[in-house]
């Protein structure tokens, strides 16, 4: 007989409090970076925001690392949360491949976030250190395991590992074939190449079009961005085959059924 689930009941009031000034400590974080940037995060401007002393903020969050911590997690999960509800609504058929509905996501977050956005992906912040396989790290293998997912949802670990990338080294190799299955070590290493090749495609167009590289493309960025996706994905897909073992090689690409 298995051990009973152990019982917990509702959170006390001094929970359900500490729960609120967390929330708002972490939304006048946000409007401070928003207002002056990632670089100029401090406790004390934060606590000055709120009308706390900086000794009372130490008892929710025991450093500036801790706060950053918090603020970066929450901006993966929200980035996460943006690019499922993306997939998530679109319908069963689409003419647009599910990896170009998820990457459109990720966009459209990022445009409407920038400031966060440039948190967790612009220059890294003078003495901080996100804590190893620590909650902002769970946070982005959960944003990549969706576009794992969309990317390659339909095709074999065989039809994977048969896809038509480059050789990596027996060092690279040995390193991708080491990476924890949370990660990306669920992945053959020629899927990892293709996956970390599709992100830093999205990626850069999407950074450029954030930090204002892009404005001479006027409003035709969001056409131009789904383009490019789409053009990304199916040439991705044209380096996975059918059949590994049948006589469609590598590079003859799989069923156009499961890209869509």
């Amino acid at each position: 007989m298995p051990p009973a689930e152990p019982v917990t009941g509702p959170p006390s009031l001094r929970q359900r409090r500490r729960a609120v000034a967390v929330r708002e400590i972490l939304t006048a974080a946000e409007h401070h970076i928003g207002e002056h940037g990632p670089a100029a995060l401090s406790l004390r401007a934060v606590a000055r925001s709120l009308g706390m002393t900086v000794q009372a903020l130490y008892h929710y969050f025991p450093s500036r690392d801790h706060l950053v911590t918090a603020l970066v997690a929450e901006a993966y999960n929200d980035l996460a949360d943006a690019v499922q509800a993306a997939v998530d609504a679109a319908p069963d058929r689409t003419a647009a491949p599910r990896m170009v509905i998820a990457a459109e996501g990720y966009r459209g977050w990022a445009t409407d976030n920038p400031e966060r956005f440039q948190l967790i992906y612009g220059a890294p912040l003078r003495h901080y250190a996100a804590p190893v396989e620590g909650p902002t790290t769970q946070a982005v293998r959960r944003m990549s395991a969706v576009f794992q997912r969309e990317l390659f949802g339909g095709f074999t670990t065989a039809q994977l590992s048969a896809a038509d990338t480059p050789e990596p080294s027996p060092e690279l190799r040995a390193q991708l074939e080491n990476l924890s299955p949370d990660a990306l070590g669920a992945l053959p290493p020629p899927a990892v190449s293709l996956l970390l090749s599709a992100w830093g495609q999205m990626h850069g167009l999407v950074a450029l079009e954030v930090f204002g590289h892009t404005t001479f493309i006027g409003d035709h960025q969001a056409e131009v961005f789904h383009s490019a996706m789409r053009n990304m994905v199916e040439g991705i897909h044209r380096r996975i085959p059918a059949d590994p073992a049948g006589p469609g090689g590598p590079g003859e690409g799989g069923d156009p059924a499961r890209r869509q």
